[in-house]
């Protein structure tokens, strides 16, 4: 659903103000790659995918099939399946931590980092209640 004149209006407003306030933050931000595949999980994805190719094509060959389905060729399927999801679903930077230093995840992002440093979520709170201190004096 497009958003309204109105609504991106305020969005641009908000950006520029952002950039603004914060640049440091805003070309971080922006700057971010997210999910995007390493060259060892592209490799491992595109070896998983020719093995289910060939299982696929060999299946065809093989005349081995149960309740008139070619097994072989349903397994080479799902490999191949399974491969390119692999290599498209790539977890933040690479897997294991995000920008913030936390670990990615449905448990990591609750949790403080090993040192003892805020969550990003956190830190960015600290920082927004900061300003609004200083706009009050």
């Amino acid at each position: 659903m497009p958003l309204s004149e109105h609504e991106q209006r305020m969005l641009d407003e908000i950006e520029s103000a952002l950039y603004a306030e914060d640049p440091k933050f805003a070309s971080s931000v922006t700057k971010q790659r997210v999910g995007r595949p390493t060259a060892r999980r592209r490799l491992i994805a595109s070896l998983g995918f020719l093995i289910g190719l060939a299982m696929l094509v060999g299946g065809l060959m093989v005349d081995f099939e149960v309740g008139g389905l070619k097994i072989l060729s349903f397994v080479g399927f799902l490999v191949m399946f399974g491969a390119a999801a692999f290599g498209l679903l790539a977890p933040n930077r690479s897997g294991a931590h995000d920008a913030s230093g936390s670990q990615s995840g449905p448990r990591g992002d609750a949790k403080q980092n090993r040192g003892g440093r805020p969550s990003f979520s956190e830190r960015m709170e600290s920082r927004f209640q900061r300003r609004f201190e200083q706009d009050d004096s």
